[in-house]
């Protein structure tokens, strides 16, 4: 950062750090409670790590490898921890707390120990999700590990998902990992013998981290590819450890297609750019492949276990209607609206129904759209939500009637959360206003 200004390298180290933090959070957190067996110890130590480099990086230069460094200092701090916690006690605490930190410095597995990266059972990131998702927790104390501990949500976010108070919640993820230690809960990947009981709750997780690449909560970014990444990755390691459940290869093949349109979701200003509109010649052509392979082995395993379509192989033949349409036009959206109809039936979701009656709009004509919209009464569940007023204006105004457009496009631009949609809605305003 030589010529920098002050406020450059500090703005600069900002970004680095947060674009690190984004795509490293959850190794390193991972990571730190497999040694540590803390889970407060290992958010706290992070979080003072992050604000080590912050004061640091600016001043020193940002290192070569910023997640290892992060990696680094986070462990050193837990270490510190330890130590300060071993000086207070007795004689046989101490030791024990010893052995502790002794083991932590070794990457809390024997030097000598074979690892495979690529093997499911020694991924410290879905130790941390099977964790989540045991069984023992009650499924509101799983959802609020997951959003905290996995997504890296703050104590706030999270309680505003429940609508609940952040100290209630608080106190909630206090007892959770109570019951963790209390329990003996393993931090593991379990034996196969166990893996069907938290098959469902792996893959929602799983596919919660690969949407919130595409749905950033607030502020200027609307994709996280990282996040995205990570969790494609992560579903692959599933994918090895139940190569034979069809739902596991189908939400692999679900975010595949999905992944494959990231490098045309936003223009080079950052501003979003509609599925119609994107340029098909850059999509992921080998992702588009290994989703099309991918979601034909699902659904040959589905007709050979004679069992009906779960929701993410649904979902993944409705992606792949869209990834592999060679034009806008071409697109199948009839089938996509009786898939949309089958997926409600086997998941009932108001986004689902959001979903289908844009499908219909596509396939019959958006008063067709309209007509569905009013009969599925979606105002009572998706009140708040900026793309149902987003979709009601859009149909209108496809349909040449900008004047009913313009309330539900100012509706939706105050619930907006992100700058690009909020862009985006502006710009159809002043379009039909």
């Amino acid at each position: 950062m030589t010529g920098l200004t002050p406020d450059d390298a500090t703005t600069e180290a900002s970004a680095v750090l947060a674009e690190v933090v984004a795509s490293e959070r959850l190794r390193i957190v991972a990571s730190l409670i497999r040694t540590t067996g803390d889970w407060d110890l290992a958010e706290d130590s992070l979080h003072d790590a992050v604000t080590r480099a912050l004061s640091t990086w600016p001043e020193r230069g940002i290192p070569d490898n910023p997640g290892a460094w992060l990696t680094t200092v986070a462990k050193n701090i837990a270490v510190d921890a330890f130590r300060k916690v071993a000086a207070e006690r007795n004689t046989a605490q101490r030791v024990a707390i010893e052995t502790e930190i002794d083991a932590q410095e070794h990457g809390g597995e024997e030097p000598t120990m074979p690892i495979d990266p690529a093997d499911p059972l020694n991924d410290d990131r879905l130790r941390l999700i099977f964790t989540c998702c045991h069984p023992a927790l009650a499924m509101e104390s799983r959802v609020a590990l997951t959003l905290r501990t996995v997504l890296g949500l703050s104590v706030a976010e999270t309680a505003h998902v429940f609508l609940v108070s952040e100290q209630t919640m608080q106190k909630r993820l206090v007892r959770t990992r109570g019951k963790i230690r209390a329990a003996g809960i393993p931090y593991r990947v379990p034996p196969p013998h166990l893996l069907p009981e938290r098959t469902a709750g792996v893959l929602a997780v799983l596919y919660l981290l690969f949407t919130e690449g595409y749905s950033s909560g607030s502020g200027t970014d609307l994709i996280r590819p990282a996040l995205a990444d990570e969790a494609i990755r992560l579903t692959r390691l599933v994918a090895q450890l139940m190569p034979q459940q069809p739902e596991v290869l189908a939400l692999l093949a679900l975010e595949l297609f999905q992944h494959s349109r990231a490098a045309t979701r936003l223009d080079a200003a950052g501003d979003i750019v509609l599925l119609e509109d994107q340029d098909r010649s850059r999509w992921d052509a080998p992702a588009i492949a290994e989703g099309s392979q991918t979601l034909a082995e699902a659904e040959h395993t589905l007709q050979h276990l004679s069992t009906s379509p779960g929701p993410y192989l649904l979902q993944a033949q409705i992606a792949a209607e869209h990834a592999t349409a060679p034009t806008a036009a071409a697109t199948d959206f009839a089938r996509i609206a009786a898939l949309y109809a089958h997926l409600s039936e086997v998941a009932p979701s108001p986004i689902v129904d959001l979903n289908r009656a844009i499908a219909v709009a596509f396939s019959e004509g958006p008063d067709a759209g309209l007509a569905l919209l009013d009969t599925l009464d979606l105002d009572a569940q998706l009140g708040e939500y900026h793309l149902l007023h987003a979709t009601r204006a859009d149909l209108h105004r496809r349909s040449g009637r900008p004047a009913d457009a313009l309330p539900h496009y100012r509706r939706a631009l105050e619930l907006a959360p992100s700058d690009p949609e909020r862009r985006f809605l502006q710009r159809r305003l002043n379009q039909v206003g």
